[in-house]
């Protein structure tokens, strides 16, 4: 019996830090400067962003950075290169891949042009992923871009992070510099004189300070150069989570479906103090770009401005500011004949994201010769025919309770108009006759519209809720796609 005990606690145990896990980036700290507040407020009502990773990786077709890492999950896997077994073949090859990166095809302004036309109002830019490679002009390292060691380094747009920050600053939006604080290539962090282990730092900071002192001092330079020299820059968004300031005590259990090593099928990881000395480096950041938002991914604390559930949307709203971002086809970095997501499937997880308070940022991955694909531009042009109709309903909004019932989404705005977004089903082409929302009801003497038409709807009242009534004209001449929007001026 008491061995059963011991066994039942120790699942327990495992249970709760699983849970732990799960839910410990659904735990906020508020902003308390005055500006940041007011930044993040604005950002909240941009809705729509574009994320997008790109780098020398994109030559393969493959994942971006992870196959460098000596972990065994299905992302690390090396496929490519002359000798994918061979580690030491493999990462040379891969870091090779900085002299051949060319992409001469590199045109920001349809990017942006393109964007803007969906209705996307910020961008987030991989200016540094785990690998270490800059896609900008650092003058810290000469595994950049710029080196004269690649290829497009002659190229009078090589400094790609700064021409894609001055196209879309052209077209209206708002910048963002997404920046790994890992970086596998740095001597500081990833030293030679040990092996990588994992994604980790391969020494212990701790035990060797004057390395990490130099990482530190790495990290806060190419930041700080980043928001001194490429114009301004609304959002520092953070990734590699692992470095962070840590306890001894603190211990995190991970869980992965596709790993199965452990009969429980929970596995350690290392946990390693990696201060990066963060709230110094928010103070400095916020010295160059006062109001800057910081976005300290999945790291717990005041330097999380609003968080990102990654490939997901939350079951319901959230009571902080957050992003879902997601892929919007083949991975985060450029996969060849990716398949995209449909105009119906996109337009309806952004109104799914925004009834729930959230901002949506989807990515798009640029190839190797510096151009998106067909179904990238395909599915931002679904998103733009229907944005020029039903934005109203999306921007500057905020949720209105219950958020959902059945297939109608809502929102409301400040101005005291509600919208209930009905999701249409694959093959549904436009409204039924009659649409019923049972949870609000219009005031007296308010006008009920559908967005893109003219005249008013008829409605009645029905429980504490009201019907309202779709003209055949209508139904026969739908003013857009996917979903369409009844607007309420005045709701009771």
């Amino acid at each position: 019996m008491k061995k059963k005990a011991l066994l039942l606690f120790l699942i327990l145990i495992q249970i709760v830090g699983y849970t732990q896990h799960l839910t410990e980036d659904e735990r906020y700290v508020s902003e308390t400067n005055p500006s940041v507040v007011e930044k993040i407020n604005q950002w909240k009502n941009l809705k729509f962003g574009l994320l997008m990773h790109w780098g020398t990786y994109s030559q393969w077709g493959i994942v971006e950075s992870w196959s460098l890492c000596p972990e065994e999950y299905g992302w690390c896997e090396r496929k490519s290169g002359s000798d994918p077994d061979n580690y030491q073949t493999y990462r040379k090859e891969y870091e090779g891949l900085k002299t051949t990166f060319n992409p001469v095809k590199f045109n920001p302004e349809k990017w942006a042009e393109a964007a803007k036309n969906a209705g996307m109002k910020y961008v987030i830019f991989t200016t540094k992923h785990h690998d270490g490679f800059c896609m900008f002009d650092s003058k810290y390292t000469d595994y950049k871009v710029t080196d004269q060691g690649c290829a497009f380094s002659a190229n009078p747009r090589s400094n790609i992070s700064l021409e894609i920050f001055e196209a879309f600053r052209e077209q209206g939006f708002w910048t963002g510099a997404y920046f790994s604080k890992p970086d596998w290539n740095n001597r500081f962090y990833w030293n030679p004189k040990y092996p990588p282990r994992d994604r980790n730092v391969n020494y212990d900071p701790e035990e060797d300070t004057a390395t990490w002192n130099r990482f530190i001092d790495f990290t806060h330079n190419q930041l700080l150069e980043l928001l001194s020299d490429y114009g301004k820059i609304d959002i520092l968004w953070l990734d590699g989570g692992w470095v962070s300031k840590k306890s001894k005590e603190e211990i995190h259990l991970w869980y992965d479906k596709e790993l199965n090593t452990a009969s429980n099928g929970y596995l350690k990881r290392r946990v390693i103090n990696q201060d990066i000395r963060m709230d110094e480096l928010v103070e400095k950041a916020r010295e160059k770009q006062p109001d800057l938002i910081v976005v300290d991914r999945a790291v717990y604390g005041k330097n999380q401005n609003y968080l990102t559930p990654e490939n997901r949307v939350p079951e319901k709203p959230l009571p902080y500011p957050w992003e879902s971002c997601i892929i919007s086809g083949g991975g985060w970095s450029y996969t060849p004949d990716a398949e995209y997501m449909s105009g119906r499937e996109g337009i309806q997880l952004l109104v799914d994201i925004v009834a729930k308070g959230g901002n949506l940022l989807l990515n798009i991955a640029p190839s190797p010769e510096g151009e998106w694909q067909p179904g990238a531009y395909g599915l931002l042009k679904d998103f733009g025919n229907w944005m020029k109709i039903n934005g109203e309903g999306i921007y500057n909004s905020h949720v209105l309770a219950p958020y959902k019932e059945d297939n109608i989404c809502m929102t409301a705005n400040p101005e005291g108009n509600a919208y209930f977004f009905y999701l249409g089903k694959e093959n549904e082409a436009s409204l039924p006759s009659e649409v019923t929302i049972k949870s609000h009801r219009p005031a007296d003497g308010a006008i009920v519209t559908l967005l893109g038409t003219q005249e008013p709807l008829a409605w009645i009242p029905d429980g504490v809720g009201f019907k309202v009534m779709i003209p055949e004209q209508i139904r026969k001449n739908p003013p857009c796609q996917h979903v369409w929007t009844i607007k309420v001026s005045q709701i009771e």
